[in-house]
């Protein structure tokens, strides 16, 4: 038995399994709704001692030990968020936290609606995912019909070319018939004066 065995330099380097990306978008969503029901419950509680500080006169803060988090959404909202989170395309994860978290310091919201604040972010990023799969498809569809339709009047000709049936007139036409030629050249368009109307 060999001691090469026992330690594992010959074999390759465990790498970082290869994550589907919707459930990173969904794991870096939910991390950051969480964070900001920390941060917000953290707002409420110096609110609530500037408001005992304010109304006692009194600091008791350091007396107080709070909990690391007390609130926490319930497991069916979790999973209907998640749900919401999988319909975001991991180039809209960006901007959906940033405008998260620009919703968050402009309302201050309480704790218990963050959560409905995320899935109006989320629902707000659906549906621009939404209208530009709507306009790329119509801009497909657009596309391809004029491709079509290009291809279409480039190679049908107008006229139809028949060799025994002709409106087009023609010198030995006139000859074998035994009439006179009308006046104009024949390599010309025929212009009609407005008299001959």
């Amino acid at each position: 038995m060999s001691l090469a065995s026992w330690f594992r330099w010959n074999e390759p380097p465990n790498r970082i399994s290869q994550r589907n990306p919707t459930e990173m978008v969904v794991e870096t969503l939910m991390m950051e709704l969480s964070w900001q029901i920390k941060q917000a419950e953290k707002q409420q509680r110096e609110r609530d001692n500037e408001y005992r500080k304010i109304k006692t006169g009194v600091d008791y803060g350091w007396l107080v030990s709070y909990p690391k988090q007390s609130y926490d959404i319930s497991p069916g909202e979790r999973l209907q968020l998640e749900d919401m989170c999988t319909k975001i395309h991991p180039s809209y994860c960006g901007p959906a936290i940033l405008r998260f978290r620009q919703l968050v310091a402009e309302y201050e919201p309480e704790v218990q609606e963050v959560s409905r604040l995320f899935r109006s972010v989320l629902q707000e990023a659906a549906e621009k995912i939404k209208e530009e799969e709507e306009a790329k498809k119509l801009a497909r569809q657009w596309n391809t019909k004029n491709k079509t339709s290009l291809s279409l009047t480039t190679f049908k000709s107008r006229s139809r070319i028949s060799p025994f049936i002709s409106d087009i007139k023609t010198i030995s036409e006139d000859v074998e018939r035994g009439t006179q030629p009308t006046r104009r050249v024949w390599s010309m368009p025929e212009f009609r004066n407005a008299k001959d109307y």
